[in-house]
């Protein structure tokens, strides 16, 4: 096999909302989204930022989130997904890969995303070094994303083994 040869890699990261009793701040894309319920989860939730963490691992064959950040992690309690995905590239470097870009197709149907995707694409390329594009979607009202109970994100990261 050649090492030169691009590596594909796919992510997935799905996260309910708080419940209302246990409320917290909405964090998508890196980005704090005031007024907007925010999502349960062992660090912030951050499900946009997730999935590109785990195309990243799944194309350089370096784990998974739960493997590198998982629950059995009590330091990552509470984490922001930008810290999470800035490590994930680190770790992903360190094993001798070079980061083509990350592609996240988030799928819910709050907030809306489209006014604040620049600065959010412009965030997450920072943190990587490298460009992260970020699409948005809604899933017609079907499933627990249509039914506004979540949001998921898919995720697609090109590596390349120097």
């Amino acid at each position: 096999m050649s090492a030169n040869l691009p590596r594909t890699g796919i992510g997935i990261d799905v996260h309910a909302f708080a419940p209302d009793d246990q409320p917290r701040t909405l964090w998508l894309a890196g980005l704090q989204w005031p007024g907007e319920r925010g999502l349960a989860g062992h660090s912030d939730g951050d499900a946009v930022a997730h999935a590109a963490a785990d195309a990243l691992f799944s194309a350089s064959g370096t784990g998974d989130l739960g493997t590198n950040f998982g629950t059995d992690r009590p330091e990552y309690a509470g984490a922001s997904g930008v810290l999470l995905l800035t490590e994930a590239a680190r770790i992903v470097r360190a094993a001798g890969f070079e980061i083509g870009n990350v592609a996240v197709q988030l799928v819910g149907n709050r907030p809306r995303f489209t006014p604040r995707r620049p600065e959010a694409e412009a965030l997450l390329s920072a943190a990587i070094g490298a460009l992260v594009s970020v699409s948005a979607t809604t899933s017609d009202g079907l499933g627990f994303t249509g039914r506004g109970e979540g949001i998921a994100a898919i995720a697609t990261a090109v590596v390349v083994q120097l």
